[in-house]
C-alpha cells in the first residue's frame, strides 16, 4: 500500500513537471520553478517541451504499472522507478542538485517500498 502511494506521488510529480515544461515553461510560474529568465525560456521552449514529454512517459509508465497490477505491473513499476532514479541522479549531477530531492529521492523511496513489499 505504501509503495502504491509513493509511486502515485512520483507519477504526480512527473505529470506536474510535464505541465511545467510543455505548457508553462515561458510563463512566470515556469520560469520561477526552473530559475530561468524570460529570454532563456523563449529560446529553449521547444527543448523544454520535448523534455516535458519524456516526463509524461515516466508518469504514464508508473500509472500503467499501478493499474495493471500483478507481476507485469510490478515489473513496470520497477522499471519506471529505476528510470526516474537514474534520470534524477543525472539531472542532479548535471543541472541542479534540487532534482535529487524532487525526483530521485521520492522514486528511490517508492522503489524501496515496492521491493520490500510494503
Amino acid at each position: 500500500m505504501i509503495a502504491q502511494i509513493l509511486a502515485a506521488l512520483v507519477a504526480a510529480i512527473h505529470a506536474y513537471i510535464l505541465v511545467l515544461e510543455m505548457f508553462l515553461w515561458d510563463t512566470p510560474r515556469g520560469r520561477k520553478a526552473f530559475g530561468t529568465t524570460a529570454d532563456f525560456a523563449a529560446q529553449t521552449r521547444v527543448l523544454a517541451a520535448n523534455q516535458g514529454l519524456y516526463n509524461g512517459f515516466l508518469a504514464a509508465g508508473l500509472i500503467y504499472g499501478m493499474v495493471r497490477g500483478g507481476d507485469e505491473g510490478f515489473a513496470f513499476l520497477v522499471f519506471f522507478l529505476v528510470s526516474v532514479v537514474v534520470a534524477g541522479l543525472y539531472g542532479a549531477a548535471t543541472a541542479s542538485r534540487k532534482i535529487l530531492f524532487i525526483q530521485a529521492l521520492p522514486a528511490a523511496l517508492a522503489l524501496a517500498a515496492l521491493l520490500s513489499g510494503i
